[in-house]
């Protein structure tokens, strides 16, 4: 059995805001640097999900956006290959393309129904 460990080094200000995110995984040689972390574990003793959100001073509010909403679009494949609910993970595709036109990221999707002749 292979072992990986990933391994996150937050360098904080006197304030204790991150400053800084590294992250290093055993099978990367090199150390990379990141401006949002996003965790999610499921406690399946606690029946519930247990929560690491960190972004630092430096993320500017246009690439929060654009975390989020990308964050919402792998959410729903995940879900989708994890569960092969396809209807669930639609609609949360269509709240990412809903909230994404909100945010003036992405355009708005006009579907045109096509007619069988």
């Amino acid at each position: 059995m292979k072992k990986i460990e990933i391994k996150f080094t937050i360098t904080l200000d006197g304030k204790k805001v991150p400053e800084k995110i590294d992250w290093s995984s055993s099978d990367i040689q090199e150390q990379t640097t990141a401006n949002a972390i996003m965790i999610a574990l499921w406690d399946a003793d606690a029946v519930n999900t247990l929560r690491i959100d960190l972004w630092t001073k430096n993320m500017m509010k246009e690439e929060m956006k654009k975390f989020y909403h990308q964050s919402l679009l792998f959410m729903a494949d995940n879900f989708e290959r994890a569960t092969g609910n396809v209807e669930a993970s639609q609609a949360m595709r269509n709240f990412a393309q809903m909230l994404g036109e909100k945010m003036n990221l992405v355009m708005e999707n006009k579907f045109v129904a096509l007619k069988n002749n």
